[in-house]
């Protein structure tokens, strides 16, 4: 008889904030789940998602986090989605800077192509509560967070401004807090991250090139 010790399939850490968390989804899925389940439901997954968390603070914390949920020889993937408490205000002013975020994310970049992690960005949700304002710093970020992605060449998911025009979406988060939606909003999310490249990115083989400490 054999007796299998693992999966065969990635061993992937979704990190981010509430978004990656799935926050107000009755079934518990969130937009990751629903994912996993599409595209990855051989896959080893961890939701590193944290309410509230700016980018900023998952830089704190990612390495230690991710690193414990690694294992030698694996195709090792990470997922990763902040900016969305980024551009949300506090005392007149984002909670991170745009030029902050972008270091945020590059030192996490940097710092996951030396641990040979496969990964994927997701760009910021928007929040309905914080209306235009908000709306506005996300589309003067994504562009840039996109090019910081493109500089590693890691792919990046643009999902913003197709959520904020999404009925659905809108219609969810603001009859819930303002800005976590449902199931159909998270959802919506799901597809947008299936179609913008997950497919792709999860199909290819990365384990050599993580082996070899590539990115």
């Amino acid at each position: 008889m054999t007796i299998r010790t693992g999966f065969d399939g990635p061993r992937i850490c979704f990190l981010g904030d509430s978004f990656v968390q799935g926050l107000g989804d009755p079934e518990f899925r969130g937009w990751v789940g629903r994912v996993l389940q599409a595209a990855a439901p051989g896959a080893t997954a961890f939701n590193l998602g944290v309410r509230r968390d700016t980018s900023a603070q998952v830089r704190r914390r990612w390495q230690a986090e991710v690193e414990a949920r690694t294992a030698p020889g694996a195709d090792n993937r990470l997922v990763v989605s902040v900016g969305a408490n980024d551009a949300t205000e506090e005392d007149g002013a984002p909670r991170v800077p745009p030029l902050g975020t972008l270091d945020n994310l590059a030192a996490l970049l940097g710092g996951a192509r030396a641990l040979g992690l496969g990964t994927l960005v997701v760009g910021p949700p928007p929040v309905v509560c914080d209306g235009a304002a908000h709306l506005d710093r996300l589309r003067g970020l994504v562009p840039q967070l996109a090019a910081t992605c493109a500089a590693f060449e890691v792919p990046f998911v643009d999902v913003t401004e197709t959520l904020a025009a999404d009925p659905v979406w809108v219609s969810e988060a603001g009859a819930a807090d303002g800005a976590h939606p449902g199931a159909g909003g998270y959802g919506r999310l799901a597809e947008l991250v299936l179609a913008g490249g997950f497919h792709e990115w999860i199909g290819t083989d990365l384990t050599l090139s993580a082996l070899q400490g590539e990115c």
